[in-house]
């Protein structure tokens, strides 16, 4: 068995991701740390997991050595102790945004200060599977994949692979998301009452996961927009991209299929029948999938290319989870193959 810890188990990524290693055919969950809840049944802060673990928060200081260390901290933290925290464990996956950028300079310039470990940065892989797969084989260090980036790179991945975009052409892409985006601590935006029945956009260009759609893709006329909307888990993504001049349907079906082919947890979407023509984050809730489709207008050469996901899966635990198997030579899939809920 594996004997896996989590660093800051308390918020919804670290709930997520216990609940995908309790219930993981190949790992023990050893530690779960959390300052704030420090002795409490981590039951008492995810009560889904009642009957299912008596494990209780310990404090980061009696973190024992183990197989693999999931660190699922607010951003900023984990690079101030990165030095301790390998010494603890031969493989490490970071679920914040810390080591996510290869370069410090783009750190600094996203994030508006140095970064404290520098000399790390290129140390880590970027846990997104679909783009690193073969990486992650070998990695001893992964970083965490920012949500909103994911959906964007997803949604543009068979784009980029087939060399369809006009790449000196702008790359819009449109995100909306739900709440719990904006963690487990409330502030005065996600208050229910002013958050109620929003679509509220709050960044409409200068996010900051901009910085890892362009790092993934090579695309440099990048732009994200933002907008709040009334869900709880779930980011859709619509990238507006503008092909190469005489790309087809077929074309374009070629490079989407191929895509889902080759990933496990990618579906194609594209249905001229029912309700769910596209796809739609409702119906991802709890899932690893990421759900995918296109929209050509030939007169024009424009692509409407859509991603749905969760966002603490597929953009958060699932995909530490899906790095985790890739790392120890297990099937990719283990554990993460719950296809989501419907009606819900």
């Amino acid at each position: 068995m594996i004997r896996a810890s989590i660093v800051g188990g308390s918020g919804y990524t670290g709930g997520e991701l216990l609940r995908l290693l309790l219930d993981h055919p190949e790992v023990e969950v050893a530690q779960v740390t959390s300052r704030s809840h420090l002795g409490e049944y981590v039951y008492q802060t995810h009560p889904n997991l009642r009957k299912r673990t008596q494990l209780q928060f310990c404090d980061p200081q009696t973190l024992q050595p183990c197989d693999v260390l999931f660190l699922a901290l607010p951003h900023g933290q984990a690079q101030g102790e990165i030095e301790r925290y390998v010494k603890l464990a031969e493989r490490l996956i970071d679920l914040s945004a810390d080591f996510r950028l290869r370069s410090a300079e783009a750190y600094r310039q996203w994030y508006g200060h140095p970064h404290a470990a520098p000399q790390w940065l290129e140390r880590f892989v970027y846990g997104l599977p679909e783009l690193h797969r073969e990486e992650l084989r070998t990695a001893r260090y992964v970083s965490g994949v920012g949500c909103n980036a994911t959906a964007a790179n997803l949604a543009l991945a068979p784009l980029v692979r087939a060399g369809l975009i006009e790449v000196e052409q702008p790359v819009i892409v449109e995100i909306k998301v739900g709440s719990s985006e904006g963690g487990a601590e409330g502030n005065p935006g996600s208050h229910h009452p002013e958050r109620s029945h929003v679509v509220r956009t709050f960044s409409a260009f200068g996010h900051r996961h901009t910085a890892e759609v362009i790092q993934e893709t090579g695309l440099t006329h990048v732009k994200l927009t933002m907008t709040s909307v009334e869900l709880v888990r779930g980011v859709l993504a619509t990238a507006h991209v503008q092909v190469k001049s005489g790309v087809s349907n077929k074309d374009l079906w070629r490079a989407y299929r191929a895509f889902a082919n080759e990933n496990p947890f990618i579906r194609l979407v594209k249905e001229q029948r029912g309700i769910y023509r596209v796809p739609e984050p409702k119906i991802l809730v709890g899932s690893n999938y990421a759900d995918i489709g296109f929209e050509l207008d030939e007169d024009s050469g424009q692509v409407v290319s859509i991603c749905a996901i969760d966002n603490l899966m597929k953009g958060a635990a699932g995909s530490a989870v899906q790095c985790m198997n890739l790392m120890f030579g297990l099937e990719e899939t283990l554990g993460l193959e719950f296809p989501g809920l419907h009606p819900i």
